[in-house]
């Protein structure tokens, strides 16, 4: 018997490789695929609220797939399956959006109009992802670079080196990351602060949401739109923004268990597949 169709999209400059401890564990009960890496193919474009990474999503899901999958998406990924599945609900059985909150309300107000005085590329985090370090003089470099820094201190034994492995790449100088800085920070500058406007007339398929509780992006972002978006299926556990290389192991049966529920109608303390 063939197990159910999973595609992930990651979040935004951590390429689909970075997730593979998150993967392990679900790829007992389901087929998983995911593209490698969003935001870099020049014939989709960075743009404001990102109608061309919706259009390679949809693209990737009508050629690699010839039946409804779950989508299943971390930050920028869970905005944009979020928004495929919202065109295209024929390609999709639900949506899991790890903490990507939805903006509503004076929040995206606000940010429509930052988008709009031009200031979008001053503010955190676009403001800070444009001057990151991008080389490295060897992989080893880069390695103790980035086990420097908190946010990644946090992470479970062994994902920084998947990262190493997924997200560098020869450069002169030594190594590079694939994840361009340029392409990281156009996303976040380009945020969408149209959901609840798309969102209106309901949403098509079933959807959940997980969010870290030490998450500033959810927090930020706030709760009610979310939930008003997800009801029941709305659950928040320990991590932070990156909760899935924080605790792959607790961010995958989550997971699971909010595609159990969203598939059966059960709530998502539900644990039978």
């Amino acid at each position: 018997m063939s197990k159910p169709k999973l595609h992930f999209a990651h979040a935004n400059s951590y390429p689909a490789g970075v997730y593979r401890q998150f993967f392990a564990p679900l790829a007992d009960d389901f087929d998983i695929q995911a593209l490698d890496m969003h935001a870099h193919n020049p014939r989709y474009p960075v743009t404001d609220g990102w109608p061309h990474l919706v259009e390679e999503y949809i693209h990737e899901l009508s050629t690699r797939y010839s039946e409804p999958v779950i989508l299943v998406g971390h930050s920028l990924g869970g905005m944009l399956s979020l928004m495929v599945a919202q065109q295209r609900p024929d390609l999709v059985r639900c949506v899991v959006m790890l903490d990507a909150p939805v903006l509503g309300g004076w929040r995206a107000f606000a940010w429509r109009v930052i988008k709009r005085l031009g200031r979008a590329y001053t503010v955190p985090p676009a403001k800070f992802s444009i001057r990151r370090r991008n080389v490295w003089p060897s992989v080893e470099a880069a390695y103790q670079h980035f086990a420097g820094k908190e946010i990644f201190a946090a992470w479970a034994p062994g994902v920084l080196g998947d990262y190493m492995d997924s997200g560098l790449q020869p450069h002169p100088d030594g190594v590079q990351l694939r994840y361009t800085r340029e392409n990281e920070t156009a996303v976040y500058a380009t945020l969408p602060h149209h959901l609840p406007k798309l969102l209106r007339k309901g949403y098509p398929v079933p959807i959940g949401f997980i969010g870290g509780d030490s998450s500033w992006e959810t927090s930020q972002s706030g709760h009610e739109h979310t939930q008003a978006l997800v009801g029941e299926h709305f659950r928040i556990i320990p991590g932070g923004h990156l909760f899935p290389m924080e605790n792959p192991a607790a961010a995958a049966e989550a997971t699971r268990e909010m595609i159990v529920a969203l598939l059966s109608g059960f709530s998502v303390k539900s644990r039978a597949l």
